[in-house]
């Protein structure tokens, strides 16, 4: 191995130096059952962020609008009440928030029902902290769909 091919390993990750010693991940979703592509595949993170943008700024706007009357300080925070609420309401109930029903997104248990309550509080309340929802695993899921059990799937 010369130095641009080890400089080029350390540039591009663990996991690409694991793969060209021969070693296969396989694809995302493919330990949980899923197909690669199409309905039922796991969201990839570009959806996955749309989603997210749509729902806070649909949580902004609901917080300006008829909780805080344009009191620009408190709109965040109450922004990210509504927020948590949004989510355990829809996702609880259709299994999706507008965002993602937007980007055609879903939030199913691993097993391919749908979730409790309970795993939807945790899943909601984690994704509020961000921190969870920033550690992925090889997946693509953050470490509040694998500690809330649950996969977001495309539909």
């Amino acid at each position: 191995m010369d130095n641009r091919e080890a400089m080029g390993s350390w540039l591009s990750g663990p996991r690409e130096a694991m793969e060209q010693s021969g070693a296969d991940f396989g694809y995302r979703g493919e330990q949980l059952g899923l197909p690669e592509h199409g309905p039922g595949s796991i969201a990839r993170p570009g959806r996955r962020v749309g989603a997210l943008v749509v729902d806070w700024a649909l949580c902004m706007l609901i917080a300006y609008g008829l909780v805080t009357h344009g009191y620009n300080q408190a709109t965040g925070n109450w922004a990210l009440l509504v927020f948590l609420v949004l989510g355990v309401l829809t996702v609880g109930t259709i299994g999706c928030t507008p965002g993602k029903r937007l980007f055609g997104l879903r939030v199913v248990s691993e097993a391919g029902g749908r979730l409790g309550l309970g795993r939807v509080v945790v899943r909601t309340v984690l994704l509020c902290v961000a921190i969870p929802a920033l550690i992925w695993d090889r997946d693509g899921r953050g470490l509040h769909d694998r500690l809330a059990k649950s996969v977001e799937v495309r539909i």
